[in-house]
């Protein structure tokens, strides 16, 4: 499994990659929970509709670089972030406890 780590985040975070069309479209629908994130690749915008639970979004630039973060509550749809060309979901509260904020480069790992 990948796992991602940026200046602040205290220890690698378990990361799933939704490459695959497929893959982005499904993103976080019908599950309870997720134990880390989900990179979603190429993306630059997100929805929450049909979603279980509140999710924290960051877009991330080219070089995997945060523009933005912020926590959507379930049937909510993003608006399209310009320059982003990933996301990075979890569960609302993570993004702060792991320390990802504007600015910070997130480093991905392949398993």
């Amino acid at each position: 499994m990948a796992t991602f780590t940026t200046h602040g985040t205290p220890e690698p975070v378990p990361l799933e990659l939704a490459e695959s069309a497929r893959a982005r479209r499904r993103g976080l629908l019908g599950r309870e929970g997720i134990a880390g994130a989900l990179l979603l690749s190429p993306a630059n915008s997100v929805h929450t509709l049909g979603m279980r639970f509140a999710v924290d979004v960051a877009y991330l630039d080219r070089e995997l670089r945060v523009l933005a973060v912020r926590t959507m509550r379930p049937g909510r749809i993003g608006l399209p972030r310009p320059r982003a060309r990933h996301v990075l979901e979890a569960e609302a509260g993570a993004m702060e406890r792991w320390g990802v904020r504007r600015g910070m480069r997130v480093v991905v790992r392949d398993g």
